[in-house]
């Protein structure tokens, strides 16, 4: 017994020290947000100031429309591309192409986003001086640029969810008459919609955090939110940025409560069903 609650009073301490490893820093800026001083490091009084001179920045409030327009539209685009590549690393014979395609679509995962980034700095001029496309670098090519190497996370979380359906039931419909289009988005898709939806937000966080890969691809009249961030810091963090942050974590937290409480209202109608 005495073992037992030595062992609780361990895994409780270390879940604290965890807890506040991980919170207290974004805490900390939270509190420096309301900093009346210029210097973030120096307190100089309770002042809300600095979120009017946030929403006063026209540079920053586009980049975060910039930042969330690219991020919507290539997280779309990366679960498209996603779902159809781990539809065939799932479903198709094994050989050597199959196995060439799944090591390439693998591959920018554990790529340096450095090289990703130059890869398709160079590819985007040498379609400019080959065919006049892209005739500039901007919004376009940083979408393009997102979804290819998005469209690697979503593959690999959905072809993990195709792995586990029960292909008997697309065989049921296929025999029933269904063409196998139909029974794809008819039957496939809906059972693998928890997938689809986690690869359109892993997406969609990771082009919202980019930088390196932005930075090769886009040009002066698409600048994203952690470009302008970046930017700034190396000229002097400024009292906005901490703002900015803190209404990041605010969304997300808010985000993230109303997905746990949502979870929780249907596993509670689930066990109320069983019953």
């Amino acid at each position: 017994m005495n073992n037992r609650l030595k062992k609780m009073s361990f895994s409780t301490i270390m879940l604290w020290a965890g807890m506040f490893f991980l919170y207290a820093p974004m805490f900390i800026l939270v509190i420096y947000s309301f900093n009346e001083s210029k210097l973030v490091t120096v307190w100089g009084g309770f002042s809300p100031k600095w979120y009017g001179e946030l929403f006063r920045d026209e540079q920053i409030l586009d980049a975060v429309w910039t930042s969330l327009k690219v991020a919507f539209f290539a997280s779309t685009m990366a679960v498209i591309l996603g779902t159809m590549a781990a539809f065939v690393m799932t479903r198709f014979a094994r050989g050597w192409g199959k196995m060439t395609l799944s090591n390439m679509i693998t591959a920018p995962l554990v790529m340096p986003e450095v090289i990703t980034g130059l890869s398709l700095l160079l590819l985007f001029v040498h379609m400019a001086d080959l065919f006049g496309w892209p005739a500039e670098r901007g919004m376009l090519t940083v979408w393009i640029a997102h979804s290819t190497f998005c469209a690697a996370y979503v593959a690999v979380v959905v072809a993990s969810r195709l792995r586990e359906l029960d292909m008997s039931i697309e065989e049921a419909a296929q025999d029933l008459g269904a063409t196998p289009l139909k029974t794809f988005f008819y039957i496939t898709v809906p059972m693998i919609s928890p997938a689809l939806i986690a690869g359109w937000l892993l997406s969609f966080s990771l082009s919202l955090d980019d930088l390196v890969i932005a930075s090769f691809a886009s040009g002066p009249g698409a600048t994203t939110l952690p470009m302008v961030v970046f930017s700034s810091v190396r000229m002097g963090v400024s009292p906005k940025i901490n703002a900015l942050a803190t209404l990041i974590i605010l969304i997300v937290s808010l985000i993230a409560f109303i997905s746990w409480y949502m979870a929780r209202r249907a596993d509670k109608r689930s066990r109320m069903a069983s019953d």
